[in-house]
């Protein structure tokens, strides 16, 4: 559990980086779009290496996983977008805030709901007041 603690920290720290990087390269092109290409370009194949240096063999799979399962890559497409457009004027911080507390909203409702077949973990008091310290928390560090 802790080394999952710790890969999803680096994931976090690696968010607004990834903004400021891919918002810069963007505003330098001329060209969000092309900013994001090149990004999913540079993903794409540190992604073939992890894969092929593990096991290629799920990939071929992939023809018969039910296919709105493949929307997940719309949604990444839509944030690096959408961070590489935003982020030069909006500023990264503030536009990294907006990106957690739709995390916080979106992930109560996945994690409330059982959508997409997670384990349903609804929302008690408790928690409600956690992620309501949570956004909060968010929202004061970018004050």
């Amino acid at each position: 559990m802790p080394s999952q603690a710790l890969i999803m920290l680096a994931a976090g720290i690696g968010i607004p980086v990834l903004a400021a990087l891919n918002s810069r390269l963007g505003g330098w092109l001329g060209s969000p779009a092309a900013a994001a290409v090149i990004l999913f370009c540079v993903a794409l194949s540190a992604s073939l290496i992890v894969l092929f240096s593990l096991d290629a063999r799920p990939i071929a799979r992939a023809v018969d996983a039910p296919k709105h399962l493949f929307l997940a890559g719309l949604f990444v497409a839509f944030y690096v977008l959408s961070i590489t457009y935003v982020a030069p004027t909006f500023g990264v911080g503030r536009a990294v805030f907006f990106v957690l507390l739709g995390q916080l909203i979106s992930a109560a409702a996945i994690d409330h709901f059982g959508l997409f077949g997670v384990r349903a973990a609804p929302i008690s008091a408790q928690r409600g007041l956690g992620l309501a310290m949570m956004a909060a928390g968010v929202f004061l560090a970018q004050r």
